[in-house]
Parts: structure tokens; sequence; C-alpha cells
């Protein structure tokens, strides 16, 4: 059974009497285990189609099944919990607590969904994750101590905390510079090559898009034909890699 299976799926907004279109019957499927890289530009469809996705909007019709449960029709307490206890958020921006150390903004999604573990535990574990992505010398640093680079793992390991099937990374780079971009992309390979994690990169960027093993275009609400191929690495070029965000055109 495939993690994620989506048959087409239409979302339109309406904005007074006017109806905007935004997905147009968007079907794909994403396998336990897979790096995929979901590429549009502003304008494309990419950001509803995640927020769809990750159970924070649903669709105006068709079916999402996520882990085996039909989740379009839920509300919205229901899909928090699925939210809760099956997904994992990056987010370009971070989204640290500012005057809390990296060891509880890490630990703070397991009082949600977790708490069946003493407080000992929920550190334990928060600790073993911070370890994970290479910080176990900060874990008391505040987001101020930190660089970019490293609050962005810090990040990683609190979504990683709550042992997700699925984790989304939107735009997890876009603040940070070429050299640390690297490093985290290489954080997120590794996460998938060695503990099978699931992981969407959400991404307008080609680079970005290179360190999936898929890559899932989306242009003006549809999903590009041949669009999945998978993407050759610089080092290994092949026939058949997607398009470049120029290439592909239109907006996000």
């Amino acid at each position: 059974m495939e993690l994620i299976e989506l048959h087409n799926i239409y979302k339109t907004y309406h904005i007074g009497e006017i109806a905007v279109p935004v997905l147009k019957g968007v079907s794909l499927s994403v396998g336990r285990g897979e790096l995929v890289a979901l590429m549009g530009v502003s304008g494309s469809g990419k950001s509803t189609l995640m927020n769809i996705l990750g159970c924070l909007d649903r669709p105006t019709s068709g079916e999402y099944w996520l882990d085996g449960q039909e989740v379009s029709g839920l509300s919205p307490d229901q899909r928090a919990l699925v939210r809760n206890h099956k997904l994992g958020f990056v987010f370009q921006n971070f989204n640290l607590l500012p005057r809390t150390s990296a060891l509880e903004n890490v630990a703070m999604p397991l009082a949600y969904t977790a708490d069946h573990l003493s407080d000992r535990e929920a550190r334990r574990r928060a600790e073993e994750m911070l370890r994970r992505v290479g910080l176990a010398d900060r874990l008391e640093h505040e987001p101020s101590q930190l660089s970019g680079g490293q609050q962005q793992r810090v990040a990683i390991a609190r979504a990683l905390v709550n042992r997700p099937s699925l984790v989304f990374a939107d735009e997890p780079t876009g603040n940070l510079d070429s050299r640390t971009s690297e490093e985290v992309l290489r954080m997120f390979e590794q996460l998938n090559s060695e503990d099978g994690i699931t992981i969407i990169l959400v991404t307008h960027d080609a680079n970005v898009a290179q360190h999936a093993r898929r890559v899932i275009c989306i242009h003006d609400g549809v999903i590009v034909d041949g669009a999945s191929a998978a993407v050759a690495k610089p080092s290994e070029p092949q026939a058949g890699s997607p398009p470049s965000a120029v290439e592909i055109g239109g907006a996000r």
C-alpha cells in the first residue's frame, strides 16, 4: 500500500461570488520510504497541494488516502490528530520558540501527542533527536545563539521527535546560504536512506529538487506529464531529468 494516494483532487477558493480554481484534478502517489520533491513556481498550486497533503486544508472534491485512511472528509479536529501523530513539518523560517532551548523546542510536540511519556523520557527522546542531527553540544542553546543551519537542524529534530510516517520540508533552505543548504539537504538524504523516513521536499528550486529521488512537478494546478522521472545528481547526468523552474514557467 502506498503511503499517499490522491485521486482526482480539486480545490477551488471563493472570493465573494468569484470561484478561483487552484487544483484541477491532481492524482499522484508516494510510496513509503520515498524522498520526493514537489516542485512548482509561484501560482502553480504547489502550496495548496502541500496544505492538503499535510492535512492543513481539505480538497473541494476528490479522495486523499494517507497511510490507509481516507482523510479528505475529516473535521479540523480530526485532521489535527492526524497531523500530530503521523506528520512532521520543517519550514523555511524555522518557527522555533525564541526564548526556549533547543531541547525544549524539540520536546514540545511530545506534550501534545505522547502524554504517556514522563518528562524524563520526553527529554531523553529529544536529546536523541538532537544528537541524530549533530547538535548534542547545543541542547541548552536558544535560537539566537545558533546559526541558521543549526536552527534548521533543531527544526528537523522537532519534526522527527514524534516518529511521524511522513515529513514535509517546505522550502527548507530558503533562508540558508549555499553551503549550509547543501548540509541540510544531505541530512534529509541521510535520514531517508538510513532511517527510511518518507520525506517530501516542497520547493521552487531545481537545485533542491536534485536531492530527491523523484520529482513531481505541478503547473497551473495540474501535474506536468513525465515530471515524476528521477532527477540526476550533478555527478550522474541522466536523460529525462525534470525541467527546471524556469523551464516550467508559471507561478507558485
